[in-house]
């Protein structure tokens, strides 16, 4: 199978893991890819908005123990792929006509100019000028990253010291991260840890996950007497949590391509 020598060139590139095509989708279905990542202790499935579905593989397994485990996990990943296909069309979309960012309730236009300097330009407020050396998923994803992690450095830097300064909790600094599992993180340092994907989620959400991390700086723990701080200031931090756990169907796919 094709997969198969894709698989094996990546085993022999563990140094630079990268996404590489398991099987494309039938009748409109997004494709499926593998993964190899130094950091994974086991083979997991992850579903991401649009429905695309990759496979993470540490790096030495072999091709069997692989294809084994797409097996036993294929009918729950088509499945999922399907209601988060649904939920979000255009979620697998790596070069999108338009961009809705969550945290601001905005939603841009996008163009796409062929350039030799790869840059976003605000052309007002319903659209942003793309300008890509080629319109490869690549570039595109890069600049649009850019500007992300641009408009992310001013609106949850605010956002996070107007927070802390309502609960009366100091911090050392912000550090922006483009992370696939973790929504933020405070450091034994004083320092947060925020997720740029934070910007496609509801303000309240994003609000409790700033106050979970800050109080993280008075108990570095889940304990009870961490929780009930949390309460305190967010009585409704439950409801909010959950959303969250959910919150990666908001993300588009070319945050990670």
């Amino acid at each position: 199978m094709f997969w198969r020598r894709l698989i094996g060139g990546a085993r022999r590139a563990v140094e630079d893991p990268r996404q590489l095509k398991l099987w494309s989708g039938r009748d409109g279905a997004p494709d499926w890819n593998v993964r190899i990542s130094r950091r994974a202790r086991r083979m997991s499935i992850r579903v991401f908005p649009g429905g695309r579905v990759e496979i993470v593989v540490p790096p030495g397994v072999g091709v069997p123990q692989i294809e084994r485990f797409v097996a036993q996990h294929r009918a729950w990943a088509e499945r999922r792929s399907g209601e988060l296909l649904l939920l979000n069309p255009q979620g697998a979309d790596r070069r999108p006509a338009q961009v809705t960012v969550g945290l601001l309730d905005r939603t841009w236009d996008v163009e796409y100019r062929i350039g030799s300097r790869t840059r976003v330009q605000n052309q007002g407020e319903p659209l942003l000028l793309v300008t890509v050396p080629t319109l490869s998923d690549a570039h595109v994803s890069n600049a649009l990253r850019r500007w992300l992690r641009t408009v992310a450095q001013q609106e949850l830097g605010e956002r996070l010291a107007a927070v802390g300064s309502e609960i009366g909790i100091d911090y050392r600094q912000l550090q922006l991260r483009r992370q696939r599992t973790r929504w933020g993180s405070c450091t034994t340092v004083g320092n947060i840890n925020l997720n740029v994907c934070l910007m496609f989620q509801p303000p309240a959400v994003v609000r409790y996950l700033m106050i979970h991390e800050l109080c993280h700086r008075r108990h570095m723990n889940h304990s009870r007497r961490f929780w009930s701080l949390v309460e305190s200031f967010e009585p409704g931090w439950r409801e909010l949590d959950a959303q969250l756990l959910k919150g990666w169907r908001h993300v588009p796919a070319w945050v990670f391509s």
